[in-house]
C-alpha cells in the first residue's frame, strides 16, 4: 500500500509539471502567433503605402452640370469621360458637345460641363477660342489667340494652326507636344492656360 502511494506522488508531480510546461508552451505559441500576425499587418501596411507612393495619379476638378462635383484622383492617362463618371455623370440639361469626353485629363485640370445654351451660340459653333475659365482652346484658337500663351510666338502659333489643319483636332492638351518645336518645357509653361475642346 505504501509502495503504491510512493509511486502515485511522483506520477502526480510529473503530470502537474507537464501541465505547467504545456500551458507555458501554449502561451508561448499564442504570443508567437500574435507577433507573426502583427508583423504581417505591418508588412502589408507598408506594402500598401509603398504602392500608393509609386502610383502615377493625377487630380482633376469636375464641376458644372454633373451629379456630384468635386476633386477626383485618377490614373495618369485617364480620359475626360472617366472623370465625368466619377462625378456621377452629366445631368440632362448639360451640353455634351461642349466637353471633349475623349480628351486626356491632365493633373490640376478643371473640367467644366456647361448647360445647353450657357456659353452662347458662338461657343456651340466652336468659334469662341477662350473658355469661361480663361483657358485657350488649342482646337479652335487662331494664331493671334495662341500668341497669348507663354513662350508661343507668331511662328510657333502658325505651326500649331498648320499642324491642326493637317492632322485634325488635338485629342488632349498633351498632344500639342506633337507639334515640332513644342517640347515638355514649353508644355509645362502653357498646360494650365490651354484646353482641347471638341
Amino acid at each position: 500500500m505504501s509502495f503504491r502511494f510512493f509511486l502515485f506522488i511522483p506520477l502526480c508531480l510529473m503530470l502537474y509539471g507537464c501541465g505547467i510546461s504545456s500551458a507555458e508552451e501554449l502561451s508561448l505559441d499564442e504570443a508567437a502567433e500574435e507577433e507573426s500576425s502583427a508583423a504581417e499587418d505591418t508588412q502589408s501596411s507598408s506594402e500598401s503605402v509603398s504602392f500608393d507612393k509609386t502610383n502615377d495619379n493625377i487630380c482633376v476638378y469636375v464641376c458644372g452640370r454633373v451629379r456630384s462635383p468635386g476633386v477626383f484622383v485618377l490614373p495618369a492617362g485617364s480620359r475626360v469621360y472617366e472623370a465625368l463618371a466619377l462625378a456621377g455623370g452629366i445631368l440632362e440639361e448639360a451640353d455634351e458637345r461642349a466637353v471633349n469626353q475623349a480628351g486626356l485629363c491632365s493633373d490640376g485640370e478643371m473640367i467644366y460641363v456647361p448647360a445647353v445654351g450657357e456659353a452662347g451660340e458662338s461657343a456651340a459653333e466652336g468659334t469662341d477660342a477662350a473658355a469661361d475659365d480663361g483657358r485657350i482652346d488649342i482646337n479652335s484658337a487662331d494664331s493671334s489667340e495662341l500668341q497669348k500663351l507663354k513662350g508661343i510666338g507668331a511662328s510657333r502659333a502658325e505651326d500649331i494652326v498648320s499642324y491642326r489643319e493637317k492632322n485634325g483636332k488635338f485629342d488632349g492638351i498633351e498632344s500639342i507636344m506633337e507639334v515640332p518645336g513644342i517640347k515638355q518645357g514649353t508644355f509645362d509653361k502653357i498646360k494650365d492656360q490651354i484646353k482641347a475642346g471638341s
